[in-house]
């Protein structure tokens, strides 16, 4: 059986769950989420803990055992502390803003790059770090991977957006030649 699959989720204070025939309806600080569960996969609730069951024994529900229950717990924690991605930005004349629902970037192109911020998430930038906070892993992971596509870090300076942490092996570029003759 798996072992993702066998842990039990604990629901956090502030978060109810209530279970229906096809799936779940989380609610916590941050919001509402259903989920639908797959056929052959079940969930129940004793106490402050969630179970993921399965059904059979067969392959599909074997994949689909522990993927279940790694969302629902992301769910559920998502609604209740939220998820986020720090990314910074390093290059001459850089500089993002957030105005509007929008993060205008002005990063080494000839215009200016305007990307609508989804109503799920809030963006702040503070100095040289894009923050994306929101309480889905899915649409802050999605949204924070659509900021560094526009400008993905270059391997000779290290300018561009990446991610905090991210490390860049820089090349060494060309060489001096010497001429002997």
């Amino acid at each position: 059986m798996s072992r993702v699959g066998k842990k039990k989720i604990m629901i956090s204070e502030g978060v109810s769950v209530q279970l229906s025939e096809h799936g779940l309806a989380v609610s916590g600080t941050k919001g509402k989420q259903n989920f639908k569960l797959p056929k052959g996969i079940s969930a129940s609730i004793s106490e402050n803990e969630l179970e993921i069951k399965r059904s059979g024994d067969t392959k599909t529900l074997r994949s689909l055992h522990g993927t279940v229950n790694r969302t629902v717990e992301n769910i559920i924690v998502g609604l209740s502390s939220g998820f986020e991605k720090k990314l910074e930005f390093k290059g001459v004349g850089y500089a993002i803003s957030v105005a509007e629902n929008k993060l205008l970037l002005r990063v080494g192109f000839s215009h200016q790059i305007s990307v609508d911020v989804p109503d799920t998430l809030t963006v702040t930038v503070i100095k040289n770090v894009i923050l994306v906070e929101g309480p889905s892993k899915e649409s802050v992971g999605e949204f924070a991977a659509k900021i560094r596509e526009i400008r993905k870090p270059e391997v000779y300076k290290g300018k561009g957006i990446k991610y905090q942490g991210e490390f860049i092996k820089k090349k060494a570029g060309k060489a001096a030649q010497t001429t002997t003759t």
